[in-house]
């Protein structure tokens, strides 16, 4: 697998907490989108480590193709 599954063309928000740590699905299979749940394994793609900086919502990328990480940074809308 080159190029991971497009989960969906939207960021997904999600409430995190300050210091604790989410890890982001790379590939686009997990059913527990936007996090990891183990589809990846055999694909090629890991988890992606973020840790929340301070409380609040932040904006998980779906599509899997940003530049920004775990994080959305408008790369859907070229998709």
């Amino acid at each position: 697998m080159n190029l991971p599954v497009i989960a969906q063309k939207s960021p997904l928000p999600v409430a995190v907490e300050a210091g604790k740590t989410y890890y982001w699905c790379s590939c686009g299979l997990s059913k527990s989108q936007p996090f990891c749940d183990g589809g990846h394994k055999g694909s090629g793609f890991s988890p992606t480590p973020y840790t929340a900086e301070k409380t609040g919502t932040v904006y998980f990328c779906g599509c899997k193709h940003g530049k920004n990480g775990p994080l959305c940074d408008g790369s859907h809308k070229q998709l």
